[in-house]
């Protein structure tokens, strides 16, 4: 319905109609890849009971074959891309309490302890990374952390990519992160 609102707005000239809908026009210059040929975007995610997961995905979009294998290396920064500490260790990193997560592919794999994969993808193909967290309190005198920015490198020696996140990693005051290994992304 959306959609079809911005199309109505876009044949008729109503921009503003677009625009108080939240949709966008396709832009006439295509966004350019980054260096390394590879760029960052923000997948689906789940949150219950306190339990957080996110899918980062990595799209190839250079000319190349990309290869993976392992996990990212992540790193979380605030609203003012100041960085957080916060401790980011492959697997669950004791956020779940369990060995792995449920692998659906929503970020629900994100607590992933399975030993990493090598990972090919042709330019156009994706792979995803699992974040798991807990937004929880356990000191009232503490602030929560928030993160909004994360910076990842996806492989040894590659260029750090930046994605400014929709949705902030609300840790509350735990200071802790899981990732998964690189998993290539189906769909």
């Amino acid at each position: 319905m959306v959609g079809a609102l911005a199309l109505v707005g876009a044949l008729t000239g109503c921009d503003a109609l677009a625009e108080e809908l939240g949709e966008a026009y396709p832009s006439a210059e295509p966004v350019p890849c980054p260096e390394g040929g590879v760029r960052l975007l923000e997948g689906e995610g789940n949150a219950a009971m306190g339990l957080r997961v996110a899918d980062v995905r990595l799209l190839n979009c250079g000319a190349g074959v990309y290869e993976l294998e392992g996990h990212p290396e992540v790193r979380l920064l605030d609203r003012e891309r100041r960085p957080l500490e916060v401790s980011v260790a492959p697997g669950n990193n004791g956020v779940t309490g369990t060995g792995t997560g449920t692998g659906t592919g929503t970020g629900e794999d994100a607590g992933d302890d399975a030993p990493p994969q090598k990972v090919v993808l042709l330019p156009g193909q994706e792979a995803s990374t699992g974040l798991v967290w807990r937004n929880l309190v356990t000191d009232g005198t503490a602030r929560a952390t928030e993160g909004w920015v994360l910076e990842v490198v996806p492989k040894p020696g590659a260029p750090r990519l930046t994605l400014e996140l929709k949705y902030p990693v609300d840790l509350g005051n735990t200071g802790r992160m899981g990732v998964s290994p690189w998993r290539t992304r189906s769909g």
